[in-house]
């Protein structure tokens, strides 16, 4: 099983595919197998086109480099919302126009049929995926049950995980110090705030293991290096699914969602545009939830979901009332002011108090 996963997905650094060939970026684990499987064959076996699926973790500067030299390897991409925005404002991807997008089964149009307002005209939206608390229950006399308790190392001690970004981060630490999820960003956007901030994460610093694919935030549980982790909702419903002992916490989650995107100046946008158009078809996000519980981001494709994935998904009734959307536009145009700050407090070291058991 795994030679045959080797074959399907190439890594950032392997070889080039041919030139009648798509080579397609997305992410790793889970994740990627849901768009193999939901539409991915699919569409090589109905088109007759070769997809070739590279794994990254995120980021433009990939991108930025491929454009900017005509050289373009990466001809479509699924990229996190407030990296497209980016990267569009750039000059860095093609327009798309949702009136290019199939219709809903039952003739609605694209345009009135995707779910969010388009926040980039270089995107389409694809699923909403979550970053949650994960944890196993059995090594907790009583469970986390809040956000507040990622935080708390005196009567939750141990490693603790967490995706190596500001985003998310910097929201849930003032969320955990109190401050109410509608006015986050208002203090975020300040100096004050990010100050405060990052003397939250000072508090767990020490004592957190920092991860750059949904794989590793697993890993790091399966292996009981942290007894608790950030993690994509999506790749612990699978771990759960093949019988890990893991529960997520559904409390704060941030949600979010990705697009697909073409890069500029590639060799092939017409075939780039094609299986975006194959990829957002209800029928392909409603195949897809079947090995990963994220949203579809179509109204047609969640009303052919049954109740029970319905519930399973971050953008279900119930877990919304406690969710905390991604502020995509203010990340994109934050970003860069504090990447390079949250990069400094990283390379500082700061004492540990004392010793905590895992």
């Amino acid at each position: 099983m795994q030679a045959f996963w080797a074959g399907l997905i190439l890594s950032a650094t392997g070889a080039v595919a041919s030139a009648d060939a798509l080579n397609v970026v997305s992410w790793d684990g889970a994740y990627v197998k849901s768009q193999i499987l939901g539409y991915i064959r699919d569409y090589e076996q109905a088109s007759g086109n070769r997809v070739n699926v590279i794994q990254y973790t995120g980021g433009i500067d990939e991108i930025r480099s491929q454009s900017r030299a005509w050289n373009v390897s990466w001809e479509v991409i699924d990229l996190e919302l407030y990296d497209a925005i980016r990267a569009c404002n750039e000059g860095l991807l093609e327009t798309i126009d949702l009136d290019d997008m199939p219709a809903a089964p039952d003739g609605t149009p694209a345009r009135d049929d995707f779910i969010n307002h388009r926040a980039t005209p270089c995107g389409v939206a694809n699923v909403a995926s979550a970053t949650v608390i994960s944890f196993d229950p059995q090594r907790f006399e009583t469970p986390p049950d809040a956000l507040e308790d990622f935080f708390d190392l005196d009567v939750y001690p141990g490693k603790r995980a967490l995706r190596k970004t500001p985003q998310g981060n910097m929201e849930w630490a003032l969320i955990a110090d109190g401050v109410p999820r509608d006015k986050v960003y208002d203090v975020l956007s300040t100096e004050q705030g990010l100050n405060r901030a990052f003397a939250v994460l000072n508090r767990i610093k020490p004592h957190v293991q920092w991860w750059e694919t949904g794989q590793e935030a697993i890993r790091l549980l399966e292996t009981e290096q942290v007894v608790m982790s950030s993690a994509y909702n999506g790749r612990v419903g699978a771990a759960i699914d093949r019988g890990e002992s893991l529960d997520i916490l559904w409390d704060n989650h941030v949600w979010y969602y990705d697009v697909w995107a073409i890069v500029k100046n590639g060799r092939n946008p017409d075939l780039a545009l094609d299986f975006i158009r194959f990829a957002s078809k209800t029928e392909s996000l409603v195949k897809q939830v079947k090995y990963i519980s994220y949203g579809p981001m179509r109204h047609s494709a969640v009303a052919m979901l049954d109740e029970k994935v319905r519930d399973r998904l971050p953008t279900s009734e119930a877990h919304l009332k406690t969710a905390l959307e991604l502020d995509a536009v203010w990340w994109s145009e934050n970003l860069d002011r504090i990447q390079p700050r949250f990069e400094r407090w990283l390379e500082r070291s700061i004492m540990v108090p004392k010793a905590l058991p895992r």
